[in-house]
C-alpha cells in the first residue's frame, strides 16, 4: 500500500463550482446529517486491510505463541465487528512466502521471527483466521503480493526451500528489494500455481491483489528486464511498456480463469493504485488527476482493462487523498472511477492511517469529518461505489479523531450485507425449513433449519432475520429492521432469541436464507400476537402457503434464554462457541400495512 501526498483546498471548491458538485449532493450538509438521513444501504462491503509486512497490523511480534498471536487477531476483528465490518482482506503472502502450511514457499519471518521456521506446534493459522472471520460474518479475502520476494536485497537470510534458492534467474534486483521478473512465463506458473494451492485448500472467499505488479519506478534506477523482453516477446511487441503490461494482463487472466474453475464462489479482485491514467497526459479516457506515477504507465497494471474484459470481479482503488487534495481530489476520482469499472463491483480504498500520522502533506486528513465526508460521496453515486476498504486494521482499532466511533453509531449503525455478484451465481438458496417460534414473557425464541440445496447445489451459508410490527410498512431493502444475520455451523439448526421484544407487543418475524455469494432466498415468516405470556407458532411462506399455527400455551422454558445465536454445534466446532452482537432497532409509527411485497410478493 502506497503513503503519499500534499495537500490544498482551492481546487476542491473550483470543481464543487464547474460541476463535480453534481455527484456530491451528500457533502452539501457534511456539517451535520439531517435528522431525517436515509439509513445506510442494507447491501455495501465494509472492510479493512490487515497488513503483515515489516508486522504494520498483525501478528504484533515477530515470533509470538500461536496464543498470543491469535489473541491479538481476534482483537482485531473484534474492533471491526463492533465498527460494522462484513469483510476482511488479510495479508498471507506478503514476500514470496506463507502465513499458512505450504510446499511451495517458507514460513513467513513476520510471523515466526525466522524465515522457515514453522510455529510452534506445527500451528497452521490460516483456517484460524478463516474461521473466526466467517464466526463474525465476515468475509475472508486472501491477499497476495505477486511479484514481491523480499523486502531487502540480503539473499544469505533467505530460507532453503525459498524459491530464489531453486530458481535466481526468476529474480531481479531493484530499489533495494528482489523482484520476480513478470516477463518470464515459469514465473506467472509458479505464481499462479502458489494462489491455486491455498484456493484449493482453504476455505478462503476471495483472492485479493495490492498495487504492486512492476516495481514503482525508482529514479535514476533502470529495471533491467531487456533479455526477457528479447526473448519472451510472441507477438513481437515494439514498445517495452506494452509487453510489460502483457505480461501481467496474462497472470491476471489466466488466474482468473483457474480461480473459476476450481471453486467458481471463490472472487478474484486488485486494489490499485488509485490513477489509472491522467487525462492531461494524452489519455482522454483517463481522471481529470496530476498524479505522479499512474498504474498504467508507471506500474504496467491495466486495471480498467481487466474490469472492461471481466477478468476480476470487483476493484478497490487506493484514494488515499482527501476531498481537497489539489492534485487527486477524493471526489474527482471517485466520479471517474464510478463511471469506468464496467459493472463489476467498485469498493473504494480509505486512508484512514493518514489520521494517525503528523504530516503535513494533507492535513485535511486532521479532520475528523474527512472520512464520513468520503463514506457519504461514495454513497451518492447511485449505488456505482458500494463499499469501503480501511487502509488498515490498526486505525480501525484505535479509534483516531473518534472515527470508528462515527462508523458505530452512525454511517454503520445497521448490519449490511455484502453485494451479490449475478455473473458469478444468481440463484438464491430454497427458503428455510421449520421455523418455529416459542414465546415466554418478552423472550422471544425462533429456530428455523436450512433448506435443501438449491439448483445449483448452494444451500443457505448464512441467515437474515428482520423484525416487524404488523401494521407498518415494510420494505426488504431496509437494514434497521435487520435483527440479527445468523451464521450457524453447517448442518447444525439456528437459534435466535429476541430479548428486546416488548412484553404484550405483536410482531412478525421474517427469516430469509442467504448463499455463499449473498443471494438471499423467499422468506419464511412467523407472527407472535403477544397477547399471551405464552405461545408456540409456525412459520409459513408469506401469501398463505400455510397458516401460521393459532398462539397456544407453551410449556415454561427449562431455563432463561441468552441474547445470543446458539448455533447447535458440538464443542469440538471452532464455530460452536461464536457469539453474534444483536442490533437494538427503534421502532417507528408505520403508515401503510404490507410484507416485503415488493420483493418477495403476497402476504
Amino acid at each position: 500500500m502506497r503513503r503519499f501526498l500534499s495537500a490544498g483546498r482551492f481546487l476542491f471548491f473550483l470543481l464543487l463550482l464547474s460541476g463535480v458538485s453534481g455527484w456530491l449532493p451528500a457533502l452539501a450538509q457534511t456539517e451535520a446529517d439531517s435528522i431525517e438521513a436515509p439509513p445506510p444501504p442494507k447491501r455495501e462491503l465494509r472492510g479493512m486491510w490487515i497488513a503483515t509486512v515489516e508486522n504494520i497490523d498483525w501478528p504484533n511480534q515477530r515470533g509470538q505463541a500461536p496464543e498470543q498471536y491469535r489473541r491479538d487477531y481476534r482483537r482485531l476483528l473484534d474492533a471491526g465487528q463492533r465498527a460494522g465490518l462484513n469483510a476482511v482482506f488479510v495479508q498471507i503472502r506478503p514476500a514470496s512466502d506463507a502465513f499458512y502450511k505450504s510446499d511451495l514457499e517458507p514460513w513467513s519471518k513476520w510471523l515466526t521471527g525466522v524465515q522457515g521456521k514453522a510455529p510452534a506446534g506445527g500451528d497452521d493459522p490460516l483456517p484460524f483466521l478463516i474461521t473466526e472471520a466467517h464466526r463474525r460474518g465476515m468475509e475472508f479475502h486472501a491477499w497476495f503480493n505477486p511479484y514481491r520476494a523480499t523486502m531487502d536485497s540480503v539473499t544469505r537470510r533467505l530460507a532453503a526451500n525459498h524459491p530464489y534458492r531453486q530458481h535466481p534467474q526468476w529474480f531481479l534486483r531493484y530499489g533495494g528489494q528482489l523482484l520476480y521478473n513478470p516477463g518470464l512465463p515459469e514465473v506467472r506458473t509458479h505464481i499462479t500455481r502458489v494462489i491455486m494451492d491455498v484456493v484449493r485448500r482453504y476455505d478462503i472467499d476471495a483472492v485479493h491483489f495490492d498495487d504492486y505488479f512492476y516495481p514503482y519506478p525508482d529514479p535514476g534506477k533502470v529495471f533491467h528486464d531487456e533479455a526477457a523482453f528479447r526473448d519472451f516477446n510472441p507477438d513481437s511487441l515494439k514498445k517495452l511498456g506494452d509487453w510489460r503490461r502483457q505480461n501481467v494482463n496474462i497472470l491476471i487472466h489466466d488466474l482468473h480463469d483457474s480461480i473459476q474453475s476450481a471453486k467458481r464462489w471463490v472472487k478474484f479482485g486488485i486494489s490499485p493504485f488509485g490513477v489509472w491514467m491522467n487525462k492531461s497526459k494524452d489519455f482522454p479516457q483517463g481522471s481529470d488527476t496530476r498524479a505522479g506515477q499512474p498504474s498504467y504507465s508507471n506500474l504496467y497494471a491495466d486495471t480498467r482493462l481487466w474490469l472492461e474484459k471481466g477478468w476480476i470481479d470487483y476493484v478497490v482503488p487506493q484514494l488515499y487523498w482527501s476531498t481537497n487534495f489539489r492534485l487527486c481530489p477524493y471526489p474527482v476520482l471517485v466520479k471517474w472511477w464510478a463511471e469506468n469499472h464496467f459493472d463489476r463491483h467498485l469498493y473504494i480504498g480509505h486512508g484512514t492511517y493518514r489520521m494517525l500520522e503528523s504530516t503535513r502533506s494533507d492535513t485535511t486528513w486532521r479532520n475528523p469529518r474527512e472520512l464520513p465526508r468520503q463514506i457519504r460521496t461514495n454513497r451518492a453515486t447511485d449505488g456505482e461505489a458500494v463499499g469501503s476498504v480501511f487502509f488498515s486494521a490498526k486505525s480501525v482499532l484505535t479509534n483516531p479523531l473518534h472515527t470508528t466511533d462515527s462508523l458505530r453509531q452512525d454511517l454503520f449503525r445497521y448490519p449490511a450485507l455484502v453485494p451479490a455478484m449475478p455473473w458469478k451465481d444468481a440463484t438464491p438458496p430454497l427458503p428455510v425449513t421449520n421455523l418455529t417460534l416459542r414465546r415466554l414473557s418478552h423472550y422471544v425464541t425462533l429456530n428455523w433449519q436450512s433448506g435443501p440445496p438449491a439448483a445449483d447445489g448452494d444451500a443457505a451459508t448464512y441467515y437474515v432475520l428482520y423484525r416487524f410490527e404488523p401494521n407498518e410498512a415494510s420494505s426488504p431493502n431496509d437494514p434497521r429492521r435487520i435483527l440479527a444475520l445468523p451464521r450457524p455451523a453447517p448442518g447444525f439448526p439456528a437459534t435466535y432469541v429476541d430479548t428486546t421484544a416488548v412484553p404484550g407487543q405483536a410482531y412478525a418475524y421474517y427469516v430469509t436464507a442467504v448463499d455463499r455469494l449473498h443471494n438471499e432466498s423467499r422468506p419464511m415468516r412467523v407472527i407472535t400476537t403477544g397477547r399471551q405470556a405464552a405461545e408456540v407458532a409456525l412459520g409459513a411462506a408469506p401469501g398463505g402457503v400455510r397458516p401460521a399455527t393459532p398462539p397456544v400455551a407453551a410449556q415454561p422454558a427449562p431455563a432463561t434464554p441468552r441474547p445470543s445465536i446458539r448455533l447447535n454445534a458440538p464443542a469440538d466446532k471452532p464455530e460452536a462457541s461464536a457469539p453474534f452482537s444483536k442490533v437494538k432497532i427503534k421502532e417507528k409509527p408505520a403508515k401503510k400495512k404490507g410484507f416485503f411485497a415488493r420483493l418477495f410478493g403476497g402476504g
